[in-house]
């Protein structure tokens, strides 16, 4: 029988999401604890990898173990209390066996949140930057990228994807409280596209570049020619969406 599970993460003391041969993942913490509680070796799978210190206020995963589970609440305490305490479960829930953490989702959504002002208070959950930005701007270039659909320019080079193309659905910047919000959802991201994209309007937004150029560099396919990465410290996945079917069964646990 196949479950997903629903959980959220500050990123900031992982390796990223992925086991890695030289650092603690959200992936290994959570294979671990499941393991020891559900007593028997179990392998997850998740809906995306995010990068060392990247955060998730929801994301998904899936697992397969071979009898029906009783799912309560008391067993989802019993999780959160093994899990290191920077990860936590909400849900637990059965799917069908044809139904993936990763391929059966629809969409991705992101934030990435950026501040003028430094706050000890959310140190590694924003990322301070304090030029002036022209947000105007920064969303007149990013309207462009619901034009386009390959994003090779904004793609790590070093991937092992078969191809650049995702249909980003949403991709706007506002201002929230002190801070400024890039929101993007699109049906896949390719690695580090978020970072690379937030990296380049920074540079529309502070005049360094124009939207023609930036354009330019969307159908140029060339990672070289576009902007710097930011930091992961401000970057969050929001929501993975899935058909309804899919999330049926969910109960979220307090």
């Amino acid at each position: 029988m196949r479950y997903f599970i629903q959980l959220s993460y500050k990123g900031t003391e992982f390796s990223g999401w992925q086991n890695q041969p030289n650092g603690i993942s959200i992936q290994e913490s959570l294979e671990k604890a499941l393991s020891s509680i559900l007593r028997r070796e179990l392998k997850i799978v998740g809906s995306g990898r995010t990068d060392a210190g990247v955060h998730a206020e929801q994301q998904f995963a899936h697992f397969e173990v071979d009898e029906p589970l009783t799912v309560t609440a008391q067993l989802v305490y019993a999780l959160n209390c093994i899990l290191p305490a920077g990860i936590a479960v909400q849900a637990m829930f059965p799917v069908a066996d044809d139904r993936h953490a990763r391929y059966s989702a629809e969409y991705r959504y992101y934030q990435y949140r950026i501040s003028r002002h430094k706050n000890p208070f959310l140190q590694k959950l924003i990322y301070v930057f304090r030029p002036e930005l022209d947000v105007a701007r920064m969303n007149e270039a990013a309207g462009l990228l619901l034009q386009h659909t390959n994003f090779q320019s904004f793609s790590k080079v070093r991937t092992s994807v078969n191809h650049f193309h995702c249909t980003i659905t949403r991709a706007e910047w506002l201002r929230e409280g002190d801070q400024l919000v890039f929101h993007v959802k699109a049906n896949r991201f390719l690695y580090g596209m978020v970072r690379t994209l937030v990296g380049t309007l920074l540079e529309v937004g502070q005049g360094r570049m124009t939207v023609d150029h930036f354009e330019q560099i969307i159908l140029a396919k060339d990672r070289t020619v576009a902007g710097r990465s930011v930091p992961p410290d401000g970057l969050f996945l929001v929501e993975v969406g899935y058909p309804a079917e899919v999330l049926q069964n969910r109960v979220i646990f307090d």
